[in-house]
């Protein structure tokens, strides 16, 4: 009744399971017989269940199942949990099956994988990085054999070829960005054989709510034209002079940051007495602008790290380097003039894709995670997905403490070092959960210091993570980790081999601290997770301060309160206002998540037109002979002095370049009147009415100025060798692109970003 309330109400919940949990019992009564066949037998089972179209019907469901069950029994030595099963029952209905950590999600998404494949389907087994895509590849592929399938993977060096060979795999394993970019690459292909990419069909979608929600707005571009860009030393070493509050302010948030009066005095007469407001150059003040944001806002070992000579960002909801990622370029030089390295190379976007854009692109999408219900109003808004709640297979014991509020960092800090010594006294491991890099390696050394040596987990050494993690469950250890989502790596009581189980179970088991409330209360049930997999016992504490971020940006007011002398807050009002404040947090990252949702949808329409026409030009659906007639009424006699083939070839290499030129040139104004967008705002003119009404007219005509444009160059064109040459009558491709994430500016407003705003003026 609850459910149908909800849905009344027009409140996401929990599909209701218990249809799944009905067939477990015919399930069961198949397993005596499935043991009883030899491998070949079981194999034919499976692939007999391919005679059928999606979705399965009851008892086919039960076969698969029963099948699924009996074959990673065999193949990989575990016999799936009846919740495994409803998980995979989940995922074959389309839907988003939230499991708990260590509840055996891998093996619950390859038995839905298989039953996909089996049907027929190619399946894209999303995760987010290539070890996860490789690991888990490799460790389900004898339980794929036996049940007759083929899975592959991809990862960031994988060939063009090797790419081609592993999407024609039923089953393929890839991380989201390298998929992402694939699409993009196979959008600018002039042969259709080029393309790696087949039709897409089904995504399985692993630690679903990190990609769908805090990955959704996050572009993935593909870049050309390769130039260096100028890292400007002269704007670094100026604004390292400048004294907060004196020269520069940083608004509460700390979103923002500008010069005072004093401070633009200052910067004007190291200058040379320039006028940074001078309307004839308005070249300097976004320099400076630019080159202060990267010296006050963007913190080393917060928000990127150096690594070989390298700046290198930080996935803020990871914890870990974020592969491929980089700043729009004036704030990415910026930082790199700020630590003095090698300046990175830059060009003009070609084409982007969001994270949300790609995963649409499929039929049929599903996922699985550990925390989907937090977002299952985002789940079903953006992508008409709804959550399974599948319950754990043992009940979890885990003693989730209530918060430890401190008025002070300093209080905050003592009282988890002092919580560490007692409990590290009697064995039990602890797991200690951080904010960023910086704050992990302070803590770290608080604790040396304290006589209490730990491990450490950051993006300064994520390369060891799975090492490091498969080990903090033993008697003893202290781990501190900037955050375990997605991490992919059980924490066994009693470390890997489980060796001293027994007397970490004594001890309470894994001890689970939270240094401060993440921006989401999903990363922190993520953290909490990682205490009392499969009915362990275990523990869980998050300790807090009032000067915490998360505080200080969104709990308002923070004086008044009492506490007693070391400094924690009992008063039950204040430990709602953390509570409090983090779901305003939470509500600010979905407005962000919305409005980049409806600035998309316009853009993706358009490109939508591009490339359906794109498509009809590469794969010749309008024919040789009509293409080179919309080029140019030249045809018939270039036809006869070098053929109709290469006639038709000249003029679909013409064609699609100037498709993709001219969305290029397109792609560049709609970012920049994004960009641009906040001065409507502040004439109280609605900033995304303003944007599709610029928007729209501006795309009307495309097609036509791209045909105009290629018989223009199909006339300029000519013949050498018996060849049109068309790279003379100016159709050259890039000489080299490169693929990586926008990251974006982290001090955005809901409005728009504080880079978009500098690289709009300076490009102007």
């Amino acid at each position: 009744m609850a459910e149908g309330v909800r849905r009344l109400l027009g409140k996401p919940g929990a599909v209701d399971i218990r249809p799944y949990s009905r067939l477990l019992e015919q399930i069961e009564s198949r397993e005596e017989e499935l043991r009883g066949l030899e491998d070949a037998e079981l194999t034919r089972r499976a692939t007999d269940l391919g005679n059928a179209e999606l979705p399965y019907d009851r008892p086919d469901l039960v076969e698969l199942c029963a099948v699924g069950r009996e074959a990673a029994r065999r193949a990989l030595g575990e016999r799936p949990y009846d919740v495994q099963l409803v998980g995979t029952m989940a995922l074959l209905d389309g839907r988003i099956a939230e499991m708990a950590t260590g509840e055996g999600k891998t093996l619950t998404g390859a038995l839905a994988a298989a039953g996909f494949a089996l049907r027929g389907k190619r399946v894209h087994v999303l995760s987010v990085n290539d070890y996860l895509a490789r690991r888990d590849a490799e460790w389900m592929r004898p339980l794929y054999d036996l049940l007759g399938v083929a899975p592959a993977w991809i990862a960031e060096d994988s060939t063009g070829e090797e790419r081609r060979t592993a999407y024609s795999a039923d089953i393929t394993y890839a991380s989201v960005s390298e998929l992402g970019f694939d699409v993009l690459r196979d959008r600018l292909v002039t042969e259709a054989g080029d393309r790696v990419l087949p039709e897409p069909e089904i995504a399985i979608v692993d630690e679903a709510d990190s990609v769908l929600v805090d990955e959704a707005r996050v572009p993935l571009v593909l870049a050309g034209a390769a130039e260096a860009s100028d890292a400007d030393a002269e704007m670094a070493d100026l604004v390292r002079g400048l004294k907060p509050r004196i020269h520069y302010e940083v608004d509460e948030e700390g979103r923002n940051v500008q010069l005072t009066d004093a401070g633009i005095d200052a910067v004007e007469k190291a200058l040379g007495g320039v006028d940074l407001y001078d309307e004839n150059d308005t070249s300097v003040l976004p320099r400076v602008n630019l080159a202060l944001h990267a010296h006050v806002l963007l913190q080393r070992d917060v928000h990127y790290v150096v690594r070989d000579g390298q700046v290198r960002l930080i996935n803020e909801s990871r914890g870990r380097i974020a592969l491929l990622q980089r700043w729009p370029d004036g704030l990415q030089a910026a930082v790199e003039a700020k630590e003095k390295v090698e300046v990175s190379e830059t060009g003009e976007v070609l084409d982007s894709v969001t994270v949300q854009s790609l995963v649409l692109r499929y039929p049929t999408l599903c996922g699985m995670t550990g925390t989907a219900m937090a977002v299952a109003e985002q789940l079903r808004e953006f992508y008409e997905l709804e959550v399974a709640q599948i319950p754990s297979n043992k009940p979890c014991v885990r003693e989730d403490e209530p918060n430890r509020l401190y008025a002070t960092r300093e209080e905050k800090e003592d009282a988890l070092v002092a919580e560490v010594a007692r409990v590290h006294a009697e064995g039990r491991p602890v797991l200690i959960g951080t904010q960023d890099v910086a704050e992990s390696e302070l803590l770290a050394k608080r604790l040396a210091d304290e006589g209490l040596e730990c491990t450490v987990l950051n993006a300064k050494n994520d390369a060891d993570e799975a090492a490091v993690i498969a080990e903090a469950g033993t008697h003893g250890a202290v781990t501190v980790s900037t955050q375990m989502a997605g991490r992919g790596t059980d924490i066994r009581l009693g470390g890997s081999d489980m060796a001293d189980r027994d007397r970490v179970v004594e001890a309470g088991g894994l001890y689970v601290l939270g240094f401060g409330h993440y921006p989401s209360s999903r990363l922190d049930d993520q953290l909490r997770g990682r205490a009392g997999r499969q009915g362990d016992p275990g523990g869980s504490a998050f300790f807090v301060s009032l000067d915490d971020e998360l505080i200080t940006a969104n709990g308002g007011e923070t004086t008044g309160y009492t506490a007693d002398a070391d400094g924690r807050i009992a008063d039950e009002g204040w430990l709602a206002m953390v509570d409090r404040a983090q779901r305003i947090a939470e509500g600010r990252l979905l407005e962000v998540h919305r409005n980049t949702w409806r600035y998309n949808k316009i853009i993706d329409v358009q490109r939508q037109v591009v490339l359906e026409h794109r498509e009809a030009v590469l794969t010749q659906a309008l024919g040789d002979r009509q293409l080179a007639v919309d080029c140019a009424a030249r045809h018939g006699e270039l036809a006869e002095e070098v053929g109709e083939e290469e006639t038709a070839r000249a003029a679909r290499l013409i064609t699609l370049y100037h498709l993709d030129r001219g969305w290029t040139d397109h792609n560049a104004f709609l970012a920049e009147l994004r960009e641009g967008i906040h001065l409507r705002f502040l004439g109280r003119r609605d900033p995304l009415d303003e944007f599709n009404r610029d928007a729209v007219p501006a795309f009307k005509g495309f097609l036509d100025d791209a045909r105009a444009r290629a018989a223009q160059t199909f006339e300029e064109a000519e013949v050498e060798d018996g060849t049109v040459d068309v790279a003379a009558a100016g159709v050259r491709r890039p000489s080299m692109t490169w693929t990586y994430m926008v990251h974006d500016h982290p001090f955005s407003s809901d409005i728009e970003t504080v880079v978009g705003r500098l690289k709009g003026r300076s490009s102007d």
